[in-house]
């Protein structure tokens, strides 16, 4: 589906959300992700094409993704992409991925993000808000400063207050502080084994939380996945 940029919205120093203007409507459920290929010169092994999960909800006019630029370490894609001039046309794939909410609607959740992985879960929620939707949902976010936290405002809207985990707090946070952890999640959580558990962040971190999720008693079939790559772990 042909895109063409329409607005960028700077969420913090590092992170931004790009909207982009569908020549149709898409067809998608929150919470999935899209591709699109990005040519440049001289592109670096990382390539010209990249996934990103849709940040924004289907009932939005466009098209949203929100990613974070690493500086001088970033990608060609990435400083392209930052440097994208509006009105600039994309083909964005179909959108795909089961990271979705499950049809029945009586069934508690539990939200755990790390750092960018907060993206589909801003899609979901999005949606919820936009349509009324009920849900029972506990949200675990995970960031290394309080300056990378995002999105805090969404999940109050809906009637729901995050429990935030800081791996670098700052003086005086009363908060959670630490890395986010299996055994962590199950303290947080009552009775979690009832509960489905939604996990979305760096690669390296889904890892780790499935294995001990489940060594922890959580059941395969209560636990959805969804990880970013080239991320490093929060």
């Amino acid at each position: 589906m042909k895109v063409i940029l329409d607005h960028i919205k700077d969420e913090n120093t590092s992170v931004r959300t790009f909207y982009f203007k569908p020549e149709r409507r898409m067809d998608y459920t929150a919470g999935q992700f899209t591709e699109f290929q990005l040519p440049h010169n001289t592109p670096d092994d990382r390539g010209i094409k990249r996934w990103f999960t849709l940040s924004s909800s289907p009932t939005d006019e466009f098209l949203s993704i929100t990613t974070k630029f690493a500086g001088k370490s970033a990608s060609t894609f990435k400083k392209t992409l930052w440097q994208l001039p509006m009105r600039t046309q994309l083909d964005f794939a179909e959108a795909m991925g089961d990271f979705v909410l499950p049809k029945d609607a009586s069934i508690p959740l539990v939200f755990v993000a790390g750092g960018l992985g907060i993206t589909p879960f801003h899609s979901i929620v999005s949606y919820l808000l936009a349509t009324g939707e009920k849900r029972t949902i506990e949200v675990i976010l995970a960031f290394n400063t309080k300056e990378d936290v995002l999105f805090e405002d969404l999940f109050k809207a809906y009637g729901v207050t995050p429990t935030i985990v800081l791996s670098d707090p700052p003086s005086g946070w009363t908060g959670e502080s630490g890395h986010l952890s299996a055994e962590r999640i199950l303290s947080l959580v009552e009775n979690a084994q009832d509960k489905r558990i939604y996990v979305s962040g760096p690669e390296p971190m889904i890892e780790t939380l499935e294995n001990d999720l489940l060594a922890g008693g959580v059941d395969k079939n209560n636990l959805v996945l969804d990880f970013f790559p080239g991320y490093l772990p929060i």
